[in-house]
């Protein structure tokens, strides 16, 4: 078991443009497609591979916005997956990658400059300012936070105190830190405890029918000296330059059966 943390809070401010309004039962941002998770009965084993035959039966969106692409291959596919439970949500990250390379291994450090996997949650209506993340690389080193947006002078703040468990496993193709060689990618798979997302209050329950707010970030570092990595997402952000922890940008996930 991994412990770490990762929420992000947002409170909606009257200048928040393209956000669609939302009643008590539902987080309605418009614009970009549904990504919609199905429901798991299957045990759902945290080993790195898609060996339920569940993974195949729901939803797999690629990560299609690229940000910060210098170079042809910055620009590798990753397939996205989520389920859920009573207990769990869990994700799957399917990552091509020819050059695999990681250097951080400390708890909240900065594996975010390395090949790394990362998804930001809004479990609650009407909260578009604090979102809940998790940044894990290669090495499983993991990044975990509440976000606030626009905190206090229009500048964001990161809680880093929080440490819900969560379980997660990686496999790799390749060698790394080694670009003398072409490898093939790397994968991530997690399972989250619903009962995470309680600890700032109540969220909406999760059910049939309920409706987050995500988004899933890939960095992809491809040079062992420095920190230039391209960045791909789940849903368009438009401005990197304001890193991609823009709550308004997320998309909607709906669970379903």
């Amino acid at each position: 078991m991994h412990r770490c943390i990762f929420v992000s809070i947002v409170i909606l401010f009257n200048g928040l443009a393209r956000v669609v309004g939302q009643d008590v039962q539902k987080l309605s941002l418009g614009e970009q497609p549904i990504f919609r998770v199905s429901k798991t009965n299957q045990k759902i084993m945290i080993d790195g591979e898609l060996n339920e035959e569940i993974w195949q039966k729901t939803e797999a969106r690629t990560l299609d916005y690229f940000y910060r692409v210098e170079k042809p291959d910055d620009q590798q596919q990753t397939t996205f997956r989520m389920l859920w439970d009573e207990q769990n949500l869990y994700l799957f990250y399917q990552m091509e990658d020819k050059y695999l390379t990681v250097l951080e291994t400390r708890r909240d450090g900065e594996p975010y400059f390395d090949d790394c996997a990362e998804i930001f949650f809004i479990t609650a209506p009407d909260s578009l300012d604090t979102h809940f993340g998790y940044e894990l690389n290669l090495n499983k080193a993991s990044n975990d936070f509440i976000y606030f947006n626009s905190y206090y002078k229009g500048k964001d703040i990161v809680y880093r105190s929080f440490n819900p468990e969560f379980e997660v496993e990686t496999t790799y193709d390749g060698t790394v830190n080694d670009n003398s060689d072409i490898d093939n990618g790397w994968t991530m798979e997690m399972a989250i405890p619903i009962s995470n997302f309680g600890e700032l209050g109540e969220a909406v329950p999760l059910q049939k029918g309920t409706r987050w707010a995500i988004l899933a970030v890939r960095q992809d570092r491809n040079d062992l000296k420095g920190n230039r990595r391209s960045t791909s997402t789940l849903f368009p952000i438009y401005d990197i330059s304001k890193n991609v922890h823009q709550a308004n940008r997320f998309g909607l996930v709906e669970f379903i059966e």
